[in-house]
Order: structure tokens, then sequence, then C-alpha cells
């Protein structure tokens, strides 16, 4: 049951149903288990450097897609939508209140007149240039104390479990 690591809550918690249902094989609820404390651990550790720049999670999301799409960092919203995890109505909300921050400019679109563009202003590009070298150092921090082989490792099995994740309705 236990992992060759120092016993950590996911452990308790598989002894507990031990105790209750011994007849329960619990190991999915192991690494579900870690994966859902490590995500929201994670979550924590990367919003806090989000923060030092003014900037939440989904804010920090938008101005990286904006600006990994290259010059002259400009989409549709329905091409932001596809690469974030909100509903088209929280996109719009959220877009206008990064125009409002000055981050982003809404553009007509030549090729649909119903629709604008989104544009990373220079604020928002010096901004997110800026706070992509944190996010990256703060990544590197966080993964430093894993071994090599151990991160190639965990990468190619995460790899995997999503592969099966995104496969499946």
């Amino acid at each position: 049951m236990e992992h060759p690591l120092s016993p950590d809550a996911v452990d308790a918690i598989r002894a507990q149903w031990l105790r209750e249902r011994p007849e329960l094989d619990t190991s999915s609820m192991a690494i579900i288990g870690r994966l859902s404390r490590s995500a929201m651990a994670l979550q924590k550790r990367l919003n806090d450097t989000f923060g030092q720049y003014g900037l939440s999670g989904w804010e920090f999301d938008v101005l990286a897609t904006l600006r990994r799409s290259g010059a002259p960092y400009c989409l549709a919203p329905t091409a932001l939508f596809g690469t974030l995890m909100i509903s088209s109505g929280t996109l719009t909300r959220q877009l206008q209140l990064l125009a409002e921050r000055g981050l982003v400019t809404r553009l007509p679109n030549p090729d649909d007149a119903r629709s604008l563009l989104v544009q990373l202003t220079a604020a928002g590009l010096a901004l997110i240039d800026t706070a992509v070298v944190a996010h990256i150092a703060n990544m590197d921090n966080i993964l430093s104390p894993l071994a090599s082989d151990d991160l190639a490792a965990l990468d190619s099995s995460l790899t995997r479990l999503l592969a099966v994740l995104e496969a499946q309705p």
C-alpha cells in the first residue's frame, strides 16, 4: 500500500479505507489522489507567481496564448476559447477586463464583420514577456528536487495518461 517515501495524506486515507473496507483495492485512489493534491498545490504556487505581476491564472493564460501565437499577437476569440478551459461568455467578460487594464485591444475582424479580434497591446506584451520568465523559473524551482530520470518518467507517464483521458468522451 505505501510508497517508499514517508507517509502522506493519501496514505492516511487509504489506511482508513483498508480498516473500513479491506476488500477494496485503493491503488487507483492513491494515484488520482496524489495527482489531485499535486494539482492543487501546484496551482497555488503558480498563482503566487502570477500575482506578483498583478495577474490571475486566467489572465496569464490569455496573455500567454496571444504571445505564443506570434506577431502581431492577435487571435479571434474562438481561437483563444479553444485553448482555454472556460465558457465563451466568461471569455468575453475576461477579455473586457483585460482591455480595461490596457493589456489587450479589440480590433475589427476583416474576415468577419460580426466579430472582433483580440490583440496584445505593448503593455500586455511587456507584461507577459516578463511574467513568463518568472513562471518558467517558478516551475523549474518547483521541480528542482526531482532527479532528471524521475522528471522524464513522470513526463512520459503523464503524457500517456493525458492521451487516454483526452481520447475518452
